[in-house]
């Protein structure tokens, strides 16, 4: 069913184009695709579910590489995670465009979109909460809505930048999303996240060398 499940997105699109999101009814894609209404019912439960990409598989994909996860590497396991989600929107090429356009256009399209960011943040916040050695710390929780927050307003910082084509981020989006995750990383990197023994020094730009120096000097002093 995959051919005719692609058939209908193709449909629906195209009438989209033409006649706009809320005059297109299911019956018009099922007759643009050349199929009946029982079965565009089979496939997706109603006409939203034709515009949205399926982020089930990209979820379960993000758990494994949390399970897999050492405590070393958690923040790379973040940013690893966090880069499956955009390769899947730059995998869909023009028809992200497409759906970026449409829903800017739609606000119930929007929430809908929200909603499902709201499901990355969800499963990002729980890997991040379950980094505590301390659970019922006060503000555990709060730490964990804030990474993860982070993390979702960084990877959509570069996705809507792509999806608008911007020069710079089109030719190198993933360099763009390595820039942004670098930002959170700084932003939350603790000295516990760190192997025992080591030390962890954070490199920032800055237009005084010297006050570089001196501030990893007084680092290491403290270390």
């Amino acid at each position: 069913m995959t051919g005719t499940a692609d058939r209908l997105r193709d449909a629906a699109f195209e009438l989209f184009a033409e006649q706009g999101y809320d005059a297109t009814t299911v019956d018009h894609i099922a007759e643009r695709a050349g199929v009946g209404r029982s079965t565009f019912f089979r496939l997706f439960a109603t006409k939203d579910d034709v515009i949205f990409p399926v982020h089930d598989e990209v979820l379960a994909a993000i758990r494994a590489r949390f399970a897999a996860a050492t405590t070393e590497h958690n923040l790379l396991a973040v940013t690893e995670a966090a880069r499956l989600v955009l390769r899947n929107y730059l995998a869909e090429g023009a028809r992200a465009r497409e759906r970026y356009r449409l829903t800017r256009s739609a606000p119930a399209l929007r929430h809908r979109e929200v909603a499902s960011m709201q499901r990355y943040h969800q499963v990002f916040r729980d890997f991040v909460r379950s980094w505590s050695d301390a659970p019922d710390e006060p503000l555990v929780d709060l730490r964990a809505e804030l990474m993860a927050a982070a993390v979702v307003t960084a990877h959509n910082h570069v996705l809507r930048r792509w999806l608008r084509g911007e020069p710079a981020v089109v030719a190198d989006p993933e360099g763009a999303f390595d820039r942004a995750m670098a930002e959170v990383t700084r932003a939350y990197m603790r000295s516990d996240t760190a192997p025992a023994g080591r030390t962890v020094v954070v490199v920032t730009a800055t237009g005084d060398a010297d006050e570089v120096a001196d501030s990893v000097r007084a680092a290491l002093r403290q270390s």
